[in-house]
């Protein structure tokens, strides 16, 4: 409902639940949120800080359909296509350019 952070000794990540019109049942969202976040991490070669910052975007996004239907029906019928797109398009949402800071004369 309000997103994901991360913690660790050097920073600090945090990302927003991702945005939906509606949501019909957010029962089991936080165990779809872990069992994305656990499932891309096993799938990566190194558990580094930025696998495990997809790894938050992968698990928001996995939520995101566990909400849409009662129970696991929307899950079950996933493709990796929408999933791909979903975290494409959060990665648009959420992602910006660093501003330089310029002092006015």
């Amino acid at each position: 409902e309000y997103g994901a952070a991360l913690f660790s000794h050097d920073s600090y990540f945090a990302i927003p639940a991702y945005p939906l019109e509606s949501v019909f049942d957010p029962t089991g969202a936080g165990d779809t949120f872990a069992g994305g976040f656990m499932g891309y991490l096993s799938s990566q070669a190194k558990l580094d800080e930025d696998a495990m910052r997809r790894a938050m975007i992968f698990g928001s996004v996995m939520a995101s359909f566990n909400v849409e239907e009662f129970g696991t029906a929307r899950v079950r019928r996933l493709t990796h296509d929408e999933i791909n797109e979903r975290f494409h398009a959060f990665k648009r949402m959420t992602h910006f350019d660093e501003i330089p800071f310029e002092r006015a004369s």
